[in-house]
């Protein structure tokens, strides 16, 4: 009997590569295997940017095709998900889509919000729907740039070189921007915490 283990991250960005490198000579097969991995951290990270119902899904395709198209552009030197998730924010950008829309799940950001003063663990854990949506909430109220960041690294956890890579930012810049973000973000939760203790 032939005992299989989990994939590596090293052989999920072989296997990423790969695909790709096998998608630019045309294997569609190949582009499919590359999809499925990838197609919800796309829609997910497309909705973050204010893309909702058909158009996040047109921004999902949109992406991806132009993955297809762009395929021998990736050099296999880096995240091919990062090199994907630059193409999805470049789409929705032109298509201008950024109005609000529903947020992914934001609970992987449940430690922002215990550290702006939102109760002890047992509390928030009691809580745990209130708490997704005031952080939805204030996700949708910081600027595109501020959430796409906060998306890329806190909820789609990509490193931080390839969070800079899919903003196309350098290392140091996009660890500037993200304690920025992550600053105005506790501000944000902050308030809202204040104006319900006063409500």
């Amino acid at each position: 009997m032939v005992v299989t283990s989990a994939p590596t991250p090293d052989s999920k960005l072989d296997l990423d590569r790969d695909d790709l490198w096998a998608a630019a000579r045309g294997d569609e097969m190949a582009f499919e295997s590359f999809v499925i991995r990838h197609e919800a951290s796309v829609y997910r990270f497309v909705q973050s940017l204010g893309s909702v119902g058909a158009d996040a899904d047109d921004a999902l395709q949109e992406t991806f095709i132009h993955a297809w198209r762009a395929a021998s552009t990736y050099q296999g030197t880096g995240s091919a998900r990062a090199w994907l998730l630059s193409i999805a924010r470049h789409v929705v950008y032109r298509a201008g889509r950024r109005h609000a829309g529903e947020p992914a799940e934001f609970d992987s950001l449940e430690s922002i919000a215990q550290r702006a003063g939102w109760g002890d663990e047992s509390e928030v854990r009691a809580r745990a729907d209130d708490r997704a949506r005031v952080v939805q909430d204030a996700l949708q109220r910081l600027s595109v740039a501020d959430r796409e960041i906060l998306v890329l690294r806190e909820i789609q956890e990509l490193s931080g070189d390839d969070t800079a890579a899919a903003l196309q930012l350098s290392l140091p810049a996009m660890k500037s921007r993200l304690h920025r973000a992550r600053l105005r973000l506790t501000s944000v939760l902050r308030e809202t915490f204040r104006n319900e203790d006063l409500a």
